[in-house]
């Protein structure tokens, strides 16, 4: 069962805040995937750049910097994806929220409440 967590506020990781700017990113989609015997592995695809002729693979970001980012409530995930074998969770930066209140743009949704296996 998921539950949710709170949100606090915590100093970046240097590694943490480069984890948060790619997610916030919208070229790369970054993914949660557990797998059945657990294991928890954060990516996204790193398209084909032509200049250098690297990318075109999936790359890992590191898991226990997005487990943190998680549990400060930094990002969130979306509605999963099952098969037997693993489970797919999209994975988004949460909604900054001000003193006035959830920002989003007119139109948008707000985050959901972040959650965790």
């Amino acid at each position: 069962m998921l539950r949710s967590l709170p949100r606090t506020r915590t100093p970046l990781s240097p590694e943490g805040a480069e984890v948060l700017r790619l997610i916030t990113q919208r070229r790369f989609s970054v993914r949660l995937t557990v797998h059945a015997n657990g294991r928890r592995r954060y990516g996204y695809w790193l398209p084909l750049d032509s200049a250098t002729g690297r990318g075109g693979c999936y790359a890992a970001l590191p898991t226990g910097e997005c487990d943190a980012l998680h549990a400060a409530g930094r990002i969130v995930l979306g509605d999963p994806l099952v098969d037997p074998a693993k489970t797919t969770y999209p994975v988004q930066a949460a909604a900054r929220t001000t003193a006035a209140g959830p920002s989003a743009a007119p139109g948008t949704s707000l985050s959901r409440p972040a959650m965790t296996a």
